[in-house]
């Protein structure tokens, strides 16, 4: 469903060029739900903004579906927005009009491309739960319940594919996991893939795969082992992702060119600064300090 290759994205202001994403490497299947982790500034929404056709790359590979976001044209790009893709802010400002119903914030996209259908808008209120509240104003609405009429807005256009940035970053823990539970009953009803973008590990923690970015590109992976298999059956390293049940297997993700990204944390361990020792046994590659120079 995604393939991105070499993705770059260089932001110019001025004298000032900020890399924002420098030669990132990514694959999702269709039909997947997958987070993306980082830190602030690691470029996991400008790699969001690229996907959802808000934002152009600067050089690399990047296709969803049948679409080359890098060559796709003005005219082409509206159609994706419209057909391909739907996406879901943190900021519910940004998602709803407050002086429409939940019921016409929903309708609101469809009149747009001139493809209103009201018992499908009316369902999708009903697949998020509010199918006694889709004749309320937003006021009328607490912030949990404004974020599932979001939900049902972005699956308006019947897309393939789900954007979520932060989706649960401004509501309490118990509608995170409602919101989180209408992400995978979607998922596994309607097949659509789904990529949510987020610094909290406990979400993370929800989903199949997560990916992690770090400095514009992907560093390591988590994988949900499957608890059918023992110890033996799986390689990595096993992580608890926010103290989920879930057990996820970490791996370091390798480029197409051999790079991978060490995690900090283990290099700061090994107190490993600006060069390390590498060694190949037959089996395994063992990275150390460098060893001390003789002579």
């Amino acid at each position: 469903m995604i393939t991105c290759e070499g993705l770059v994205k260089i932001y110019k202001s001025d004298d000032l060029e900020v890399v924002a994403l420098q030669g990132l490497n990514l694959h999702v299947r269709e039909g997947e739900m997958m987070a993306i982790i980082g830190n602030s500034g690691s470029g996991k929404s400008t790699l969001l903004n690229i996907l959802g056709g808000l934002d152009r790359p600067s050089a690399g590979q990047v296709s969803v579906g049948p679409w080359d976001l890098l060559k796709i044209t003005d005219e082409q790009l509206v159609s994706y927005k419209r057909d391909t893709v739907g996406f879901i802010w943190q900021s519910n400002a940004r998602n709803l009009l407050p002086y429409l119903t939940a019921l016409e914030n929903v309708e609101m996209p469809m009149m747009l491309s001139s493809k209103l259908d009201r018992a499908y808008a009316k369902q999708l209120l009903e697949w998020v739960g509010l199918k006694e509240r889709m004749h309320n104003k937003l006021h009328q609405l607490s912030g949990g319940e404004q974020q599932r009429v979001a939900i049902a807005i972005s699956l308006s256009n019947r897309p393939k594919l789900l954007l979520a940035d932060e989706p649960t970053g401004s509501v309490d823990t118990r509608t995170s996991d409602l919101i989180m539970d209408i992400f995978r009953r979607l998922n596994r009803e309607i097949g659509i893939t789904i990529v949510i973008v987020t610094h909290d590990l406990s979400l993370a923690g929800k989903v199949d795969r997560v990916v992690a970015i770090r400095d514009g590109l992907t560093s390591t992976e988590f994988i949900k082992r499957n608890p059918n298999l023992d110890d033996n059956d799986q390689t990595g390293n096993r992580s608890t992702l926010g103290g989920d049940q879930a057990i996820h297997e970490e791996y370091v993700v390798v480029d197409r060119v051999g790079r991978l990204q060490i995690p900090k944390s283990y290099l700061t361990a090994l107190q490993i600064t600006d060069k390390a020792s590498m060694e190949f046994d037959g089996e395994r590659i063992i990275i150390s300090p460098p060893k001390s120079l003789e002579g």
